[in-house]
């Protein structure tokens, strides 16, 4: 690319938020880059519970409008997305002395009318002795609560809005850092290093600094200029989760109330695999480096085995991950649980035409709303003519008739009868209509290519590296497909293998072609 560019809009942080603006952005005719120091999605937002939800248990904090502002997006991103994002019935069965069953009746209540809900049911109550989610529960638990959310893969979510803001326009540069930006009389001017040690000199009118955990430490080390004072702060909790064999056969989630007042889900995972989390810890380490302790595993375990039959075990455990959460900074929350999950937009104009945009705090859910405020923000300085427009607005492969993904897939799997059952259903979840695309007129398995890893053929490897920024193992296995828990020793140093000489190739055919 051109080592010298100027843009309208230099996003820094390519997790959900960065995406976001980006594609909003570039949807309204502005010229934007984004770089993102990894891969997209390879913190924060990929170690989510991976739910769009409104959030039940903020309304103890009495966090109204941040539960009505995530309710409304979680209608509007299942009709954006609905191969990645799936409505889900979750389980709350009633335990008498921890809340009182007129509090959840009323929380529940609240939840179903904060906003309008035109494709979720509302909540009941139900009796765990007759309704197929009491079987997996101990005997004790005798009465519950269903209501609706949603699942999201939070990973894909981003390459999504990546990939939309891409074909509106905007550059995409992984494993690029901002090194400093300096203000002049026209903007900023940007150093970013690349993974190949090149210096990229950019030139922007505005900054967008949604870099998550690192948003202080960029305002205070990385953007030079003695007028700018961040106002905010992030305050980093750590949230882990773990993943065990399957521990119920139907497709409910659960949300199970602890004494200590946390709220831990337990979530169908990958039709094999049930998902539990999560922790909340204050985090004053590395945000680059984050793990689950073994304190935080057995805290997991022995949540889940005071409501299930089915004991697990720290040795039960098949994979876990752990991410740390930017929340906005409180004085009066004590408690990393009570601490907002709203977000705060910084704008500050430190010299006369170099502007920058801050975000502080948020969650998954209501990026799109985040996005689209941070750029309204920014309409005044950059003179934006076009209006916001991502609220009717589709991501790529989402564009599914009525939002029907179940009759979407059906068609799907008839449309292509020789892919085996679970990888034509895991192409119509992962990419949508853009599944056509990536078979590329294969009509039989060996149109697939070589089996790099168990479910992970050469062609969707190739797709995913030219078209989606892979470009390490892990980066395929874990964020563009959740094939990790398929993978062997041999067949990640097969894909590694791969990897090694198809990144350079692709990328130097793109090259040649002006891509």
């Amino acid at each position: 690319m051109n080592m010298n560019k100027q843009v309208d809009m230099l996003v820094v942080g390519g997790g959900i938020n960065g995406v976001g603006i980006a594609r909003d952005a570039a949807g309204r005719g502005l010229s934007v880059l984004l770089c993102e120091k990894d891969d997209l999605a390879s913190h924060t937002s990929s170690a989510s519970t991976k739910l769009i939800h409104g959030g039940l248990r903020y309304l103890e904090y009495y966090e109204f409008g941040l539960v009505r502002k995530a309710l409304q997006e979680r209608e509007v991103l299942l009709r954006a997305a609905p191969h990645i994002i799936s409505p889900l019935r979750f389980v709350m069965p009633h335990v008498a002395h921890l809340r009182p069953a007129w509090m959840i009746r009323i929380g529940l209540f609240f939840y179903d009318h904060l906003s309008k809900r035109n494709i979720l049911p509302g909540s009941r109550g139900i009796n765990l002795k007759k309704h197929p989610a009491g079987a997996p529960l101990h005997d004790n638990f005798t009465k519950g609560f269903v209501y609706s959310d949603a699942w999201v893969d939070d990973a894909r979510l981003v390459v999504l809005n990546a990939k939309d803001a891409q074909e509106r326009g905007a550059t995409i540069l992984t494993r690029t850092k901002l090194v400093s930006a300096k203000p002049d009389a026209q903007g900023w001017h940007a150093e970013l290093l690349n993974a190949q040690q090149k210096t990229i000199h950019i030139h922007a009118r505005c900054i967008v600094n949604a870099t998550g955990p690192w948003a202080s430490a960029l305002l205070n080390n990385a953007i030079h200029s003695d007028a700018l004072t961040p106002r905010n702060e992030v305050r980093l909790v750590k949230g882990s989760h773990i993943v065990t064999k399957k521990l119920f056969e139907h497709d409910h989630a659960y949300i199970f109330q602890n004494p200590d007042k946390r709220i831990i889900f337990a979530i169908p995972y990958l039709d094999q695999f049930t998902l539990i989390g999560t922790t909340d810890l204050e985090y004053k380490e590395d945000p680059n480096h984050v793990t689950i302790t073994e304190d935080e595993i057995t805290y997991l375990c022995e949540s889940a085995n005071t409501y299930f039959k089915q004991s697990i075990h720290p040795s039960d455990v098949v994979w876990s991950y752990s991410g740390v959460r930017p929340l906005l900074e409180q004085e009066d929350a004590a408690n990393p649980s009570a601490v907002t999950r709203d977000y705060q937009l910084e704008l500050d104009t430190p010299h006369k035409l170099a502007v920058v945009l801050s975000v502080f705090g948020g969650k998954i859910t209501t990026f799109r709303r985040l996005a689209e405020e941070a750029v309204n923000l920014l309409t005044p300085s950059l003179g934006i003519q076009q209006p916001d427009w991502t609220a009717t607005a589709t991501l790529p492969g989402g564009d599914i008739p009525h939002a029907d993904f179940p009759t979407f897939c059906s068609e799907f799997q008839q449309q292509h009868a020789w892919l085996p059952v679970q990888l034509a259903k895991r192409y119509a979840h992962n990419y949508g209509t853009r599944a056509t695309q990536l078979l590329n007129g294969a009509v039989n398995m060996a149109g697939l290519g070589e089996q790099l890893s168990p479910g992970l053929f050469e062609l969707e490897a190739h797709y995913l590296v030219k078209h989606e920024w892979a470009q390490q193992v892990d980066d395929i296995l874990w964020r563009r497909t959740k094939l990790g828990l398929a993978a062997t020793p041999e067949s990640i140093q097969r894909l590694q293998q791969w990897l090694d000489h198809a990144v350079t190739t692709i990328h130097t055919e793109a090259e040649t072609h002006g891509k």
